[in-house]
């Protein structure tokens, strides 16, 4: 099993920049973020090469999350932030050897139509992973929940298979996260199993916190050991909260699970 640390959610005592140290400190080969930045990329690109890390994944421009964006795909009052901002990505990973990059789709706005929202949607995607098919990149499409992250127009494994469908490129796949589809749709083994072939990436944390394995209501044995007994051969990434003061300290799940 190869898991990755999501800077942008672990190691937050310390500056981003600082984390990709902190990971591989701490016995991580993987890592992932969320868009850094274009002011932040070229140290990323020196953080990347200093540790050895491998990038597994990071995120597509998706606008400001604090304030509640979850994606500009489907805005079309920011499409063209989004195609601006897909070769910068797509120089990023080039440069730090990073072959999937996750667009998040976006949420809901009640004035546009449903499928007018959805039709931008595919397109954009179809036209980034038209631009990162000449490097060998992966888009990533993600189901998110809709609890927290407001009307997030592909909320279940379904709705995101629809889009993958009706995009219909070999070059865009299913980012998995088990905490977001845990909170919406449950079943995760059997969606696990029956997604698999579609399944480019996985993510992990425990709901309802949003903390590390086994802090929650999912068991974790069950699924890492469904996932290695599996033909996935991809990263896990781990996108969630520590409940401890440090990250370092909320890694013994790894251990007790034993993956350490």
């Amino acid at each position: 099993m190869r898991f990755s640390a999501n800077l942008s959610f672990l190691f937050k005592d310390a500056p981003f920049i600082e984390r990709f140290a902190r990971a591989h400190a701490a016995g991580f080969a993987g890592v992932e973020f969320m868009w850094p930045g274009v002011e932040e990329l070229d140290a990323v690109e020196r953080a990347v090469a200093d540790t050895g890390l491998e990038v597994a994944l990071f995120n597509f421009d998706a606008g400001d999350m604090a304030a509640g964006d979850r994606g500009l795909a489907s805005d079309p009052d920011r499409q063209a932030r989004f195609r601006e901002n897909v070769p910068v990505a797509l120089e990023l990973a080039r440069r730090i050897g990073c072959t999937r990059l996750n667009a998040l789709i976006g949420v809901r706005r009640p004035e546009l139509e449903l499928e007018t929202q959805l039709e931008l949607a595919r397109d954009n995607v179809a036209w980034a992973a038209e631009q990162a098919s000449g490097q060998r990149a992966s888009i990533m499409v993600e189901a998110v929940n809709s609890y927290e992250n407001g009307p997030y127009l592909l909320d279940t494994s379904a709705k995101a298979i629809g889009f993958l469908d009706a995009v219909a490129a070999d070059n865009v796949a299913l980012q998995y996260d088990v905490y977001h589809m845990q909170r919406m749709e449950g079943n995760l083994a059997q969606t696990i199993t029956r997604l698999l072939p579609r399944i480019g990436h996985i993510q992990i944390a425990d709901p309802p916190a949003r903390g590390e394995p086994g802090t929650g209501e999912i068991n974790y044995r069950f699924v890492l050991d469904l996932l290695e007994r599996s033909d996935y051969g991809g990263w896990v990434g781990l996108e969630y909260n520590p409940s401890t003061p440090t990250t370092e300290e909320s890694l013994g799940w790894m251990k007790e699970l034993g993956y350490a």
